[in-house]
Order: structure tokens, then sequence, then C-alpha cells
């Protein structure tokens, strides 16, 4: 065997078994396949950002912190493998796999999380907020000679949940510089009145479901305190908080609750029948190629590990529609060796060697296989491209990626594991038997 055979053949074996032992034990932080929602059922989301406001050419770096904005706001939420990303220009996905999440922590995810701080108007002057405790204006002052609201966009992001001598839930916040010249100003003001606080068009209301909005005791600046959240609006709150402030304004546009249309019972089923028509596949190889189907066939094994392993390593979200790329792209490398089988019957019936065969028959069968991937790279980056520009477009972009992976897979396994297991034999004995890298056809070569 010549020695760059061996050295192929090495490389081959190891990343078969780093394939098998990707598959069954954890690496890379990955201990199983990440499952979309209709196999796994979960919560789909879509948000639309308010992109008026945003300067020109500036569009994709707010769309970016708007999906890490989001992506620290489920994380305390428990959430496994959740699937956040954008579609279009202005819209973000944003799916929760096997998700349990409340009607507030799922609100929250879109939330602006700013708290404005107000106090009392003034006879003659325009309200913002009206609750049962009067009407409420912005509270603001002066910073260098500029009049500003004081809101949560002064908080440092260290706010955390605490209690005090007799039990009472906290919210500690600390200002920033400003803020603390803002709180310091407004507070010295406002001693021994109210300041509320709101969240959006409304007010921020304590566990006992009244609008928060303490008497003002002392002056405060570098830190403060919210008291009567519950203990989970607290650290909900908290934790809202130090994730960050939305760039822009997000509007729910689609939500929906994703009951698993198949779940495990499917998955068990589709492995089943994976195994099923890989042995099939395998016993027509074997069958119909003789020894030439047998080492396509176990090349179709390095095939199947190496493909499944890659999906759980990047990882690919697999979907309903994704095993179906996956199963397609099978029968392309099936089709691939079968181009290459058929080159080699003609040269051995042209009475070339079985290494001469062997050769030819790969580099002359080397075109159709390329010519024919080649389209299908180009279709599966259309579906890649077009599933990614709509939010309903997921099963699409999973069709496009599983089978641009398995097709990108198909062609080293077709044209190098194939190539490698059959040079293992050209300095054997069962060189001399051609007939046994033939076609099957009644008895003749």
């Amino acid at each position: 065997m010549p020695r760059g055979n061996t050295l192929v053949l090495l490389i081959v074996l190891l990343l078969f078994v780093f394939a098998v032992c990707a598959l069954i034990f954890p690496m890379f932080g990955r201990e199983e396949m990440r499952l979309g929602l209709d196999l796994r059922g979960g919560l789909h989301l879509v948000y639309r950002a308010d992109m008026s406001n945003v300067e020109a050419g500036q569009e994709a770096s707010v769309i970016e912190g708007v999906i890490a904005v989001i992506q620290n706001r489920i994380n305390p939420l428990g959430v496994t493998e959740p699937v956040i990303e954008k579609v279009g220009a202005d819209q973000i996905l944003v799916e929760l796999p096997g998700a349990s999440v409340t009607d507030v922590q799922k609100e929250r995810i879109g939330r602006t999380a700013l708290l404005e701080f107000g106090e009392l108007i003034q006879e003659g002057e325009t309200a913002k907020w009206t609750n049962d405790l009067g009407e409420w204006k912005p509270a603001t002052a002066e910073v260098d000679g500029v009049e500003k609201e004081l809101t949560s966009a002064y908080f440092k992001s260290n706010t955390y949940v605490a209690q005090d001598d007799l039990g009472r839930i906290l919210l500690v916040f600390e200002w920033d510089e400003e803020g603390s010249q803002l709180s310091e100003a407004i507070t010295t003001r406002l001693q021994g009145e109210r300041l509320g606080i709101f969240e959006g068009d409304e007010a921020l209301k304590g566990d006992d479901g009244q609008p928060i909005a303490p008497t003002v005791q002392a002056v405060i600046t570098d830190r403060g305190q919210i008291e009567g959240l519950s203990l989970n609006e607290a650290e909900d709150l908290s934790k809202q908080l130090n994730a960050g402030r939305l760039p822009v304004p997000l509007e729910l546009v689609y939500e929906q609750d994703v009951s698993p249309v198949a779940g495990a019972d499917f998955v068990d089923m589709s492995l089943k029948a994976g195994i099923i028509g890989i042995i099939l596949v395998m016993a027509f190889m074997t069958t119909y190629y003789r020894l030439s189907g047998f080492l396509a066939s176990l090349a179709l094994l390095f095939y199947g590990a190496l493909n499944l392993a890659i999906f759980k390593l990047i990882p690919v979200t697999l979907t309903l529609a994704g095993i179906g790329g996956f199963v397609v792209s099978i029968g392309i490398a099936v089709d691939a060796n079968i181009l290459i089988f058929e080159r080699m019957k003609e040269e051995l019936r042209a009475g070339r060697t079985l290494g001469a065969a062997i050769e030819a028959g790969f580099s002359r069968a080397w075109s159709a296989i390329w010519d024919s991937n080649v389209t299908t790279f180009i279709v599966c980056i259309i579906l890649i491209i077009i599933g990614g520009m709509v939010a309903s477009g997921a099963p699409v972009k999973g069709f496009g990626l599983t089978l641009l992976i398995g097709t990108i897979i198909s062609m080293f396994t077709a044209v190098t594991v194939t190539r490698t297991l059959l040079r293992l034999f050209v300095k054997t004995p069962l060189a001399i038997k051609t007939s046994l890298f033939s076609p099957y056809v009644g008895g003749k070569k």
C-alpha cells in the first residue's frame, strides 16, 4: 500500500473515532443534539425593531445589540439551546425549545427595560402618567446646563436584591456619575414628596398591586433602593436591568406556543428508520457492486457518523425538514459511489489492472460528481438565504443547511474514503479477481 494512502487511512480512522466519541460522549460543551420546536415543543416569538430613529448605516450594529440584550435576558430563565437570530432587515426570531415561560417573563424579553422616575404635576402642567396616587410627569434636573430626566439608564449594571432587618425585599441600585448628580438635585427638591417609578406606560407595582411611589426622606446621591416588590419580581427586574437596555423599541409581531408534532417517539422512530435504511442500502451496494459496494458501505457508515457529529458540535438545530435534508444527502453520497463504480467497470472491461481501474474510475467520474454537487450547493445556499429572510422560513433554512453539510461530507467520503479503502486491495491476491470489484450481472463480468 502506498505510504501516502497509509497516512490518509490513519486520518480517516481518527476522524471516525472522533465522530463516534462526539456522538456518544459530551464534547465541547455539547451533551446532546439540538432539537427544533417541531420535535421538542416550546415558544416561538418574532419581534420587529423600530428602526425609525436609527442613523443610516447603523442598522446592523443596532440589531446585533438587540440580540445581545435578548440573549442576556433569556439566560437567567434557564432555557437550554435558545435560538436568537436576525430575520430580514428588522426582525428578530426567538425560539425557546422546551421552555415554560410565564407571561411576565415573555413580555419582559422584549421590554425596553427602562425605569423612569416621576414627580406629581403642578397645576397647569401636562401629565405623562396617571394612577391611583395622582398625575405624574418625569422627574428632571439640570446637569451642566441641560435639563435631563432621571431614569434607570443611569444605573450601573450591578443591581441586586437584598432584605432589610424587617425582612422587606429591597432592589438595590447604584447611580453612575451623571445619575448621582441628577438624583441629588431631584431628591433635594422633592424631600417630603413622593417619587413615582414607572416602567413604560405603567407604574411599577408592588407585591400588593399598588403603585410604588416612596416618599423622599433624604437626599440620595450614589445609591438607592426600591422596596415593595415581591422577591420574584425584584429578582426578575434586577436581572433585566443588569442585562442592559434595548437600543430600540421592540414590537412582538408573532407568538406561538409550539407543541411537538413528533417529539421523542418520532426521534426514536427516525433513528430506527435511518438504521434500517442504511442497512438496506449497504445490502444492495454489497450485493450488486460486491467488494467495492461493501467498502462503499463502510464509507457510508463513516459519512453518517461524521455528519451527525458535526450536527451536534456546530450545533445544527434538527427539525423535521432538517432530518429530511440529511436523508436526501445519504442518497447523494451513494449516488457518487455508483458513478465511480460504473466508471471502474468500464476500465476493468477494457483490460486495465485493478489499481489503474480505480485511479481512472475516480478521476473520470470526478467531473460528473463535481458538476452535480455544485448545482446542489447553489440550491442549498439559495434555500438558506430565503429561509433566513422570513420568520417562518426556519424549516426551509434547516433543510438547506443539513443538505449542504451532508453533500460536502459525501464528496469527501465518496472520493477520499472509498478510494483509500479500495487501494488497500491493489497489492493483494484479491486484485487478480477483478470480478469482486465489478457489478453483478448474472454471473458474468
